[in-house]
């Protein structure tokens, strides 16, 4: 029946014993699936107008956050021959534990007396550069006293000078006074010779005239030859103390020589030293390098040598060590298309290989076994897959990462975004779309505090 009147006549008639009304009528199970249908659709409306987390999903695996604390190979600085081990694989070893313990090698390094030898040497070049600095000290006290020397030879000429000029002044007064004397005497003489015409004077008084004159002239000669001798002796003086400043220079000149190629002698002495002390040191350091320890706590993973007496060389690696103390961290690397999305400090859930987790990548709070991180750096240059990687480590003090994780354990994170409604996240992905750009939120904490004008420096 249509029911289009109100006054429907269904009440008042048994329906149960007409049979048009049992075969027309719906069945209670198609009744239950429309609703059912309804109830869905309903849903469906109601989910697709839900918040959904847009996100970057991406691989990586665990690493750490300090690049001390990774995986580390031990290499043997020298070449030599291994001939005892002190662990296995798998040791704990503590900083500083003996791991190998080498025999030398090289044949110059074979003495065993080299270190002593080596103190020799050192001990004779010392007293070597002492006997050196000894001698430029002598030169310099000579030099001194060759200038010392010098300043006494001058005073001495000049005092030799000035006495030769005294001498020169008083033979110059007795030339003069044997020269009047010799005038005196040849005046007399003449005078004699004319009384001695006239009569008035003896041969013999004339004769004592004539010896008087000749002894004065030969008195004249005399000290003019000493007049002579005393100025020879000062042009003699004078010449010296001309030349005596050339004589100490030259030997000062030649003391300085001496010096100089002494200290040469002794700076190439204490270069040699130098030398010497270098190679002492490499022996002793090279000494405490036949036995190679550990650089740091942790494990002994991995040996790369093996047995007793195999040779190895410069910078081999032996073993390698995992740090027993590290801050785990994760690396992932996202697509270039999708870096520009991606922050410091932005939050990212983990899911790590062997531990399990239910994942929701859009309702992340709805996730179970997940662990939470923070973007803590990001590579500015791709990988060889193109590729940019990012470092990412725990954000919650009170929920650290599982005790029994190892580093290069494989492990998906899930970086999260803004939040959208499901049909547009639905709509975006179907025109493949990326997800939408936004600033990260986080800030930083500033401070508040100002320090007093008086406090700042000016």
């Amino acid at each position: 029946m249509l029911n289009i009147s109100h006054n429907s006549i269904l009440s008042k008639v048994k329906t149960e014993d007409i049979d048009c009304f049992q075969r027309n009528e719906l069945p209670k199970s198609n009744r239950m699936f429309a609703i059912w249908l309804l109830v869905l659709l309903f849903a469906i409306i109601i989910i697709f107008f839900l918040p959904w987390t847009q996100n970057i999903q991406m691989k990586g695996k665990v690493t750490t956050l300090l690049p001390s604390q990774r995986p580390q190979d031990v290499n043997s600085a020298i070449a030599g021959r291994i001939e005892k081990w002190y662990v296995r694989e798998g040791d704990l070893v503590k900083a500083g534990d003996t791991i190998v313990f080498l025999s030398e090698v090289k044949p110059e390094y074979f003495d065993p007396q080299l270190l002593e030898r080596a103190s020799n040497q050192i001990a004779a070049k010392q007293g070597s550069m002492n006997s050196y600095q000894r001698k430029a000290n002598a030169l310099d006290n000579q030099i001194a006293a060759l200038r010392q020397e010098l300043s006494f030879k001058k005073r001495q000429l000049q005092n030799k000078i000035q006495q030769a000029e005294f001498k020169q002044q008083s033979q110059q007064a007795e030339v003069n006074q044997a020269k009047a004397d010799a005038d005196v005497a040849e005046f007399q003489y003449r005078r004699t010779d004319t009384l001695y015409q006239k009569g008035i004077k003896s041969l013999s008084d004339l004769e004592a005239k004539r010896l008087k004159m000749q002894s004065t002239n030969a008195k004249l000669i005399t000290t003019k030859n000493k007049l002579q001798e005393s100025g020879n002796d000062l042009s003699i003086a004078q010449l010296a103390l001309q030349t005596i400043d050339n004589e100490y220079n030259n030997k000062i000149a030649k003391a300085q020589s001496d010096k100089f190629s002494t200290l040469s002698a002794q700076f190439e002495a204490e270069g040699t030293l130098n030398k010497l002390e270098n190679q002492y040191a490499n022996y002793d350091r090279r000494n405490n390098m036949y036995y190679v320890i550990a650089p740091q706590s942790g494990y002994i993973t991995k040996t790369m040598k093996s047995g007793i007496g195999e040779i190895i060389k410069e910078s081999d690696k032996i073993v390698t060590i995992v740090p027993l103390n590290r801050e785990l961290a994760v690396e992932m690397y996202v697509r270039p298309m999708d870096l520009p999305l991606m922050n410091i400090g932005q939050e990212v859930r983990l899911v790590f290989d062997g531990w399990q987790a239910f994942i929701i990548s859009g309702w992340a709070d709805f996730s179970i076994g997940t662990y939470s991180g923070e973007v803590v750096a990001i590579d500015n240059i791709p990988n060889d897959n193109s590729m940019y990687r990012i470092l990412v480590k725990s954000n919650q003090p009170d929920v650290k990462f599982p005790e029994l994780l190892r580093v290069g354990a494989g492990t998906q994170g899930i970086a999260l975004l803004h939040d959208v409604p499901v049909w547009y996240e639905l709509w975006r992905q179907l025109n493949g779309f990326p997800a939408d750009f936004y600033e990260n939120d986080i800030k930083k904490n500033e401070s508040k505090f100002k320090p007093p004008v008086k406090s700042v420096a000016k």
